[in-house]
Parts: structure tokens; C-alpha cells; sequence
């Protein structure tokens, strides 16, 4: 514990350094005066620091986990000793960049009416980064009655906070309301509709596929039957996430593989309700994560747990490695969707081909997040010389981008493009028609 003067005793040892100044020019026998001004404040200063509040005990009470993006409270406690109220208490405490862009968050503590020399105080962060950020060094400080002294003690945390992907779409009402009226309840049951695999006869109804009818069997009982199937379980999901410098790039102030990660998670959460083995691989200069296949939500934390471990690589992509390297993974047909974005035609034409050989087995579904900043730069109107060329640039690199995405539709891959807001629930839907069009 140590104290340091405020800025109100710097001001008056300043103050009075020019009136002893001015007075030992007119009476030069007043020197005195000055000196024993500046002694007068220093004692009043060190008898400030040794009478105010003294500190019992400090608590820091923070969540062991947290999401990306979400807001993350904090609560810090003091109990304070003897009479004399702390004047001005506040507190900082240093931070992992993970859990705070500027590495600190000051708080403000307030006097609790339910007990005597407690305070405290609330402080609001924002992770920015997956992985596990340290809480550093916390700093609290008060002044003394008089005003002239500051108080200060310092304390080292050990805590820290794991900073998980963000899934705070799977607890919203729409995706709720979605499994508690969808096929995907807590009773088993068949799911009738456009599977691959025969279930039953039915009589034809109206509005049915007319394809669906089995004429030989209509034949043999004089009326119109038609074909139900029941629609395939257990198939494989692999949601492959490239996290090369590309998509380490921000999107409304999170990276876009963070975003990647929660569209991924949250069509995940869904496969994982279909009865379908659910698998992550992530990949930049070389594979890094390629979980097992799980199946059942009970698996779905695990699979949290793994993709908290996706890190940020600034490097280029290697499509040729990465997705050969799935394709020796996987052993039977699969879903296999893509989360990247690409700004090097070299890297774009090299995914292409390595695309191209994934077909020939499996269904490939490529995710883009939808550039912003760039549709900003092109809708903005130029003001100079140099906002045109800025939008010329911009444009250039969207239209390549483009042919990049016509290509692969070319090509026979679905591909997914939109805001990031609106990636999960576009994926969730087109999982959904491929299962019932049992294109696995």
C-alpha cells in the first residue's frame, strides 16, 4: 500500500511557490515563508495518506466463461476499517486483449447501504477474442479526508476467463419456438417425406408427387398407391472453417471466423437434434482441428469446446492440402460445408480444383460472409480522386469475387452468400432441403 499526492496538493505547493517568490522580493527576511509553506503541505499530505480508510479485504468476481461478443459483467467489493470513509474510490483492472480491445476497464465503486465500509461496483466487458484471457493486475485507490493524498493498494488476480464461441443464437425464441415445432422433438419417431430410404405404401392423395406412385402395386390392390420414404439419419455433417488471414479480417468489430464459427455451431446444434454425426475441421497454411464425428445434442458443448480452440493463423490458405486432406478423412458419402473467403485469384482458382474433386463423392456447401466494406466503398459517393479510385478497386475485387462464387455454381456446389446476421439461418435451411430432397 502506498500514497501520492492529488491534484489539488500539486496545485498548492505550485500556488505557492510565486507568492514566497514575490513577497522575499519586496521583505527579502519572508524567504522563509515559502519553504515553510511547501513543509506545511507535505506534512498535511503525509498525515492525509496515514489517516485515510484502510482496506480490509477486495473481491473480483467474474465469470469463468464467456462468448465472444456478449457482454461479460464484473463485480469488485471493498470492506474498509475505522471511521473515515474513502472520498473518490475507483478501481482498474488490467485485462487480457482477448477479453478488452485497450487491455484495462475502470470501475467506480459506490458506498453499500447494507453494511458499513463495504463498497462496490460494476463494470461491463466485451470479449473480443476466443481463448483463455488472464485477468492482470487490479489497482484500487481513494483519497484521504483532506483531499491532498491518494491512497492506493495493488492486487494480482489469478483468474481467468474462457472466451467461447458465441452461441447466442441457439437461445433465442426463433430457433426455440423452430425445434419445439419441428421433426426434431424428444420422441422418436419416422420422418416421412423425400428420403432415400422405402418406408410404406400409402393411398395416393392429392398434391402428392405423382413420381411417388407405384403403379405395379396400384395395379394389383384397383387403386392409386404411392411411395413413402422415410428420410435418412446418421449421415455425416463436416463443417470445414478456414482460418487463414482472410477470414481473421473483421466484420462489425469480431473477426469472420468468429462469425463463421457461430453459423457453424448454430446449423450444428440442429444436426446434431436430426440424429446426423456432426464433425469440425478447421485448416489455414495446414489442417489444425478435425474432431471425431458426434452425434446426439447431448455431444453439442464438446463440439463448443472444440471450436473455442480454433485460433486465429495469419497465413494464406491451403486449399490443395486441406481439403485433400478431409477427403482421405472421410470414408462415406458426406455434407461437407465450407466456411471461407478468398481475395487472391491464385488461392480462388487452387480452391476450385481441389472443390472440383470433392464432388465426385461428396455434397460440398460453400458459406461467404457478405463484404460490407467493400459494397460501402462502391455505394459511397466519391468526394476526390482518390474515392474513386478507392471504388474502382473495390468493385474490381467484388467482381472477382463473383466469378469466383459463378464458378462454383457452375460447378454444381450450392453457395450460400449474406450477412452475417442472416448466414445461420440460411444455412439451417438449406440443410433442411437437402435432407428432405435425401441428397445424401
Amino acid at each position: 500500500m502506498n500514497f501520492y499526492p492529488t491534484g489539488r496538493a500539486i496545485w498548492l505547493i505550485v500556488l505557492g511557490a510565486p507568492i514566497a517568490a514575490i513577497l522575499a522580493a519586496i521583505v527579502p527576511g519572508l524567504w522563509a515563508i515559502g519553504a515553510a509553506w511547501a513543509l506545511m503541505l507535505l506534512l498535511l499530505l503525509l498525515l492525509d495518506g496515514l489517516v485515510a480508510a484502510k482496506v480490509n479485504d477486495v473481491r473480483l468476481a467474474v465469470a469463468n466463461s464467456a462468448e465472444i461478443g456478449a457482454p461479460l459483467q464484473l463485480a469488485l467489493a471493498a470492506e474498509f476499517s475505522g471511521r473515515i470513509e474513502p472520498r473518490n474510490l475507483s478501481g482498474n483492472l488490467g485485462l487480457d486483449e482477448r477479453l478488452a480491445e485497450d487491455g484495462a476497464v475502470a470501475f467506480s465503486l459506490e458506498r453499500n447501504a447494507l453494511a458499513d465500509g463495504a463498497f462496490s461496483g460494476q463494470a461491463t466487458i466485451v470479449p473480443v477474442r476466443r481463448g483463455t484471457g488472464e485477468i492482470g493486475r487490479l489497482w484500487l485507490r481513494w483519497k484521504g479526508p483532506l483531499g491532498l493524498a491518494w491512497r492506493q493498494i495493488q492486487k494480482q488476480s489469478t483468474q481467468s476467463v474462457a472466451v467461447m464461441p458465441n452461441i447466442a443464437a441457439i437461445r433465442s425464441p426463433t430457433i426455440q419456438m423452430f425445434l419445439r415445432d419441428s421433426v426434431f422433438g424428444l420422441l422418436a419417431r419416422k420422418i416421412r417425406g423425400e428420403g432415400s430410404e422405402f418406408e410404406a405404401l400409402s393411398e395416393y392423395q392429392p398434391g402428392m408427387d405423382r413420381r411417388s406412385i407405384d403403379w405395379k402395386g396400384s395395379a394389383r390392390h384397383s387403386k392409386l398407391l404411392a411411395k413413402e420414404y422415410d428420410a435418412e439419419r446418421n449421415n455425416q455433417i463436416v463443417f470445414a472453417l478456414d482460418c487463414g488471414s482472410a477470414m481473421c479480417e473483421p466484420i462489425d468489430g469480431l473477426p469472420r471466423i468468429d462469425r463463421a464459427v457461430s453459423a457453424a455451431l448454430l446449423t450444428a446444434y440442429i444436426t446434431l437434434k436430426a440424429g446426423d454425426r456432426t464433425s469440425l475441421f478447421s485448416f489455414a497454411a495446414k489442417p489444425e482441428l478435425s474432431t471425431p464425428f458426434l452425434s446426439g445434442s447431448r455431444n453439442f458443448f464438446r463440439l463448443q469446446q472444440e471450436a473455442a480452440t480454433i485460433d486465429y493463423r495469419h497465413q494464406e490458405s491451403n486449399y490443395t492440402l486441406a481439403l485433400s486432406t478431409l477427403q482421405s478423412r472421410l470414408q462415406r458419402r458426406s455434407l461437407i460445408i465450407i466456411f471461407t473467403d478468398f481475395t487472391d485469384p491464385t488461392a480462388a482458382d487452387l480452391m476450385l480444383e481441389a472443390a472440383a474433386r470433392l464432388i465426385d463423392k461428396h455434397l460440398v456447401l460453400f458459406v461467404i460472409l457478405q463484404d460490407r466494406e467493400l459494397t460501402g466503398i462502391i455505394d459511397n459517393p466519391p468526394e476526390s480522386a482518390e474515392d474513386v479510385a478507392r471504388a474502382v478497386m473495390a468493385q474490381n475485387l467484388l467482381d472477382q469475387k463473383n466469378l469466383v462464387l459463378t464458378k462454383l455454381r457452375h460447378m454444381g456446389i450450392d453457395v450460400i452468400e449474406g450477412a452475417h446476421q442472416d448466414i445461420g439461418t440460411r444455412l439451417i435451411n438449406a440443410y433442411l432441403n437437402i435432407k428432405r430432397r435425401g441428397s445424401l
